[in-house]
């Protein structure tokens, strides 16, 4: 069994990475830290943990039997802290060299930023670096809403037909804003409402970029991004329009070939919805053509294939278990 280990487990990330890493068949959870929580039940912070586990967060990296992670008695660290405090944490705490990271903070998926001494983070889309995640010994996860997109748009961009700017319209439920309340994620204001922010100049904008161009590099165009704040609670939903000279049966052939080995993302035949994903790793997209323009539906749930499951999917890759263990999960039929 291979032991795993979770910094800054409190919130929306920390408990859904415990509660997969919990009942993973192929590794034990040796350890959830967090400093707001030290010493209380991971049950008082994540109610759904009641019953999978009497584990209690500790204050620092250490296992229940004291051992420490930074001296290499786990195998993989996840880090489930806010954006900058990864870094500072791992420049403060260093890894030894043969335990794996998977930081699902935004502090090292740009190129420019993906290296901490000896340690170079490889951008954890399997769609697109499998390979490279197998192979990996750091592993930057990518933002919610960058997976979400970016696996309606990689199939144009591995082929090089996006051809002109790209439309996208996306909204996210209130658990992507985590787990501290704001105005923006009160209940009173959340329910029945409708918002748009950061309008065209969204953070996952630049990871997206720095893919698309990777896999295109004569792409000029721009990718005009709409995120909006929906009234429940996990989920995205995403829409994404561009030109494109492709028949509707060539763009389907296009997807379904691209994605005919992925592990949770699939091409559907009719229309998608939320509660097709939500509590599942999949991503399902679905292409049509209206006249000159492609239209691609992508839906995945923001904390899992946005986030911890995700993780999850990179720590099997790169332990070289089977992609899908700990998170064969089934969406509710209602």
């Amino acid at each position: 069994m291979k032991k795993v280990g979770i910094i800054g487990g409190a919130g929306y990330t920390g408990g859904e990475a415990a509660r997969l890493l919990v009942n993973h068949p192929e590794v034990e959870l040796a350890f959830v830290q967090s400093a707001s929580s030290a010493g209380k039940l991971l049950s008082d912070v994540h109610a759904d943990l009641l019953g999978d586990t009497t584990m209690r967060f500790s204050a620092e990296a250490v296992g229940e039997d004291g051992s420490s992670a930074a001296a290499g008695d786990v195998d993989v660290i996840v880090i489930c802290a806010g954006h900058g405090d990864a870094r500072k944490w791992l420049e403060a705490n260093p890894v030894a060299a043969g335990v794996k990271i998977v930081d699902l903070s935004q502090d090292f998926r740009l190129a420019a930023t993906s290296t901490l001494g000896s340690r170079s983070f490889v951008y954890g889309l399997p769609e697109m670096n499998r390979e490279r995640i197998r192979a990996a010994d750091s592993i930057a996860n990518p933002g919610c809403f960058a997976t979400c997109l970016q696996l309606g748009m990689l199939p144009l961009a591995a082929a090089g037909l996006l051809v002109d700017d790209v439309h996208v319209s996306a909204t996210t439920g209130s658990t992507g804003a985590g787990q501290k309340p704001t105005a923006s994620t009160h209940f009173s204001w959340r329910a029945n409402n409708l918002s748009a922010y950061k309008a065209f100049g969204h953070q996952h904008l630049l990871e997206i970029g720095e893919s698309i161009v990777g896999l295109q590099p004569s792409f000029g165009g721009e990718i005009l991004f709409v995120p909006c704040r929906g009234a429940f609670t996990r989920g995205i939903f995403a829409t994404i329009y561009t030109r494109s000279d492709l028949s509707a049966a060539q763009a389907v052939e296009l997807y379904a070939e691209f994605y005919r080995d992925a592990a949770f993302t699939h091409v559907s035949d009719r229309a998608v919805d939320l509660k097709q994903v939500v509590n599942t790793n999949k991503c399902l997209v679905q292409v049509e053509k209206h006249g000159d323009k492609l239209l691609i539906t992508s839906v995945i749930d923001n904390l899992l294939k946005g986030a911890s499951g995700q993780a999850v999917q990179n720590m099997n890759l790169m332990l070289g278990l089977d992609e899908r263990a700990g998170l064969r999960l089934k969406a509710a039929a209602f």
